[in-house]
C-alpha cells in the first residue's frame, strides 16, 4: 500500500503537469497580481533545514527568503504575537520583533503565512530524493524563490504529497516499527506543555499549562487557519479589487474571489472557538437605504 501510495502521488504530480502547468490561461492566473503577497513564511524544519512535518524547529524566512528566525516550540512566544480586531472572533498573529502594522504585505510587516507554499519556502529542500526533484523545478517554473502566489498553495500540496508517500515507504521498512520499545511512561508531573505539528493547513501550536492534579489552568491554540488568518483577508481583499471592475459581478468572477481563500484550505469552525461553546450571533435585517427593520440576537 505505501509503494502504491508513492506511485499514486507521482501520477498526482504529472496530472497537475498535464492540466494546470501546461495550461498558459492557468499559469498565468496563479501568476496574476490578483493573487500574490509577499509576506513572511514559517515552517518546521530538520536540522538540515529540509521539510519536515512532526519533529524539528520552526524556521521563518522574510519576504525575499532570508532566514528571519529560527527556533523550538517553546519558544513561540517569544516570536509570536496575536492581533484582535472587534468585527471577528478570528485573531491575527504576527511576528513580535517586526510588528503589527495592519493588513499588508511586505518585509515592514508582521504578517506571515503557514500552509504547503509557505514551508516550501521556509525549507532548504525536501527530505525525500522524488520529492526534491518536485521542489526544484516548484521554484523553476514559478520564477524562483520564494513563490508568493497563493494559489501556487496547491501544486505545493502534490510536493509534499511525494515527500509523505516516500517517507511511509522508508517508515513501514524501519525495524524501529516493531519494536518492544513502543511505550514511554511518564516519570515526572510537568505543569507546562507546548507542541508543534505542520497540520495540512499549517503550524499548529498547542500550549497546555496544568496544576499539580493535571487540570487546565491556561491553554492557547495558534491553529493553522489562524496562522493565515491576516494574509487571507488580505488575498480576497486584493482578489476582489483587482477582479471586480464598474459594479460588474458574475458567478464566475466570484468563484474566483473565492479562490484567493480555498486556496489556504481553511476551518474557520477552529478557527473562531470560544469557551462558552456558543457565539453570541446578532443578526440586523437593513432596508434599501440601510435604515434597521429589525435585530435578533442569541
Amino acid at each position: 500500500m505505501a509503494k502504491d501510495g508513492r506511485e499514486f502521488a507521482k501520477f498526482t504530480l504529472q496530472v497537475f503537469k498535464d492540466i494546470v502547468l501546461k495550461n498558459d490561461a492557468y499559469v498565468k492566473l496563479i501568476t496574476s497580481e490578483a493573487f500574490t503577497h509577499k509576506t513572511y513564511y514559517m515552517g518546521l524544519v530538520d536540522k538540515d533545514n529540509k521539510v519536515n512535518f512532526y519533529d524539528g524547529q520552526v524556521r521563518v524566512v522574510t519576504p525575499e527568503g532570508k532566514e528571519y528566525a529560527k527556533f523550538p516550540a517553546r519558544k513561540y512566544l517569544e516570536h509570536i504575537n496575536e492581533h484582535v480586531e472587534p468585527w471577528t472572533y478570528i485573531k491575527f498573529p504576527f511576528l513580535k520583533n517586526v510588528g503589527w502594522k495592519g493588513f499588508q504585505d511586505g518585509s515592514q510587516s508582521g504578517v506571515y503565512a503557514v500552509a504547503p507554499m509557505a514551508r516550501l519556502n521556509a525549507a532548504e529542500g525536501m527530505a525525500t530524493p522524488e520529492a526534491q526533484k518536485a521542489y526544484e523545478e516548484y521554484f523553476k517554473v514559478l520564477g524562483g524563490k520564494p513563490v508568493h502566489h497563493t494559489l501556487a498553495n496547491h501544486y505545493a500540496r502534490v510536493i509534499e504529497m511525494i515527500q509523505a508517500a516516500e517517507t511511509l515507504v522508508k517508515l513501514v521498512n524501519d525495524p524501529e516499527i516493531t519494536s518492544r520499545e513502543f511505550r514511554t511512561l511518564p516519570t515526572k508531573t510537568p505543569k507546562v506543555g507546548v507542541g508543534v505539528v505542520e497540520a495540512p493547513r499549517g503550524t499548529l501550536f498547542h500550549h497546555y499549562e496544568t496544576d499539580e492534579r493535571g487540570l487546565m489552568r491556561r491553554t492557547n491554540l495558534i491553529v493553522a487557519t489562524i496562522g493565515n488568518s491576516a494574509r487571507i483577508a488580505m488575498s480576497v481583499d486584493k482578489a476582489a479589487k483587482g477582479l471586480i471592475s464598474k459594479g460588474n459581478v458574475s458567478d464566475a468572477l466570484l468563484n474566483k474571489v473565492e479562490m484567493a481563500f480555498r486556496a489556504y484550505d481553511p476551518c474557520f469552525g477552529c478557527a473562531t472557538h470560544t469557551l462558552p461553546g456558543e457565539m453570541p450571533l446578532v443578526v440586523t435585517l437593513r432596508d434599501l437605504k440601510g435604515g434597521v427593520i429589525k435585530e435578533i440576537r442569541r
